[in-house]
């Protein structure tokens, strides 16, 4: 931290680490969530610094104060949601046999975009149609929750092929490629097509590939 003090001394480490370590006078998860939906509904450009006011409850000052300006909070928003939808479904998939994990991966997809009926999306696709073209700082953190998503698929894979359930004519690695271009077409023809036999129909002919069809 490079604030001075009011001898023009500055802070020791410790006064820094104590500020910092301030507990919150609000439910941050609580306030991360609602920060989400905003920047999920409108995305980082049209979103206000009123509109998150309005949907956290906070003060601008507070806001400010807690997660820095508008940029600021939208990293952690997006850091937030990747944590507790994306990084939430790769735990509770991996766990299970690789050609049951996939296809569980993909039915909650499926349910999350027919449910959506605001037709949100899904707030990463969206900020990579939106900031990843004119953006590193956001393509990188994109770029690193996709390839998340891809070592998922290919772990899958790996494991699949090695116990007889998804195809061996095909590379794990193509496999996972698929996937992946699989989920990210999904999620953008929902917002507009939001219709079960369209995207039943698109997951269903991309999962055959894994029987080798």
């Amino acid at each position: 931290m490079a604030d001075a003090m009011g001898d023009g001394k500055t802070p020791m480490a410790s006064e820094v680490d104590g500020r910092m370590a301030r507990p919150r006078e609000f439910d941050e998860e609580v306030v991360l969530d609602a920060a989400v939906q905003c920047f999920w509904a409108y995305g980082y450009e049209a979103t206000s610094i009123k509109d998150l006011m309005e949907r956290t409850g906070l003060t601008a000052a507070s806001l400010y104060n807690a997660y820095g300006d508008k940029r600021a909070m939208f990293r952690t928003a997006l850091d937030h949601y990747i944590e507790s939808s994306i990084g939430a479904r790769i735990q509770r998939c991996e766990a299970l046999p690789p050609r049951e994990a996939i296809r569980l991966f993909f039915d909650d997809i499926l349910r999350r975009s027919l449910s959506d009926r605001e037709r949100k999306g899904c707030m990463l696709v969206n900020s990579a149609l939106e900031m990843a073209p004119h953006d590193p700082e956001f393509r990188e953190t994109i770029a690193v929750a996709l390839t998340r998503i891809e070592s998922f698929f290919l772990a899958s894979a790996e494991r699949g092929q090695a116990d007889g359930t998804i195809t061996s004519s095909l590379p794990a690695v193509g496999l996972a490629q698929h996937l992946l271009g699989l989920l990210m077409g999904v999620r953008v023809l929902a917002r507009v097509r939001p219709e079960r036999p369209l995207l039943a129909g698109a997951i269903g002919t991309g999962l055959a590939f894994l029987d080798g069809r």
